[in-house]
């Protein structure tokens, strides 16, 4: 087992770790600073798989925007910020239905490769991936910014309780009494 491994079992380790605390906790705040966590460790077994490109996009666009949507979102929406009890609910049917998922997919893996080794394409550019991106996936590229712009939109037009109400009869500034 060389350094790698290690490195990568330690990003993975934490990485599941703080997936498990970002649905486990009941602080919103909290759950979007562990979501930081696991996408940083994310970005850290890029780093370790020389995916320079690939981890980079992750910091900046997850950790950088999705995260900071979401905190912002959060705070506009003047969310509950410490423990809410509304999200109190038994955990055993989503544990049960993550841990039946997770086995099924390993089981589908293990199936279809069969512990053997998988030859590697070439390592791609950073040229060939924006050639992909721009070309053949700028519609769901656009999709993708319009759908954050309007959950922002949404944000503030849920935080601001003045918009869409109908405006109530302003008094005139001399009590009512016309000239």
């Amino acid at each position: 087992m060389t350094g790698a491994d290690v490195l990568l079992l330690a990003l993975g380790a934490l990485a599941v770790g703080s997936g498990v605390l970002v649905v486990s906790t009941r602080h919103l705040v909290r759950a979007g600073l562990y979501l930081v966590l696991c996408l940083g460790a994310l970005a850290g077994m890029y780093l370790v798989l020389t995916a320079e490109l690939v981890a980079w996009v992750q910091v900046l666009i997850y950790v950088g925007a999705v995260v900071v949507l979401l905190l912002f979102a959060v705070m506009l929406t003047r969310a509950p910020i410490g423990a809410s009890d509304d999200l109190d609910r038994p955990g055993w049917a989503a544990a049960l239905i993550g841990g039946g998922t997770g086995l099924g997919l390993a089981a589908l893996l293990v199936d279809a490769y069969r512990w053997t080794a998988v030859s590697l394409p070439d390592a791609g550019t950073t040229e060939r991936l924006g050639d992909q991106i721009f070309r053949s996936w700028v519609l769901p590229f656009e999709v993708l910014s319009v759908l954050l712009l309007s959950a922002l939109v949404g944000a503030i037009v849920i935080s601001r309780p003045d918009i869409g109400r109908p405006r109530a009869a302003q008094p005139d500034d001399d009590g009512g009494r016309s000239r």
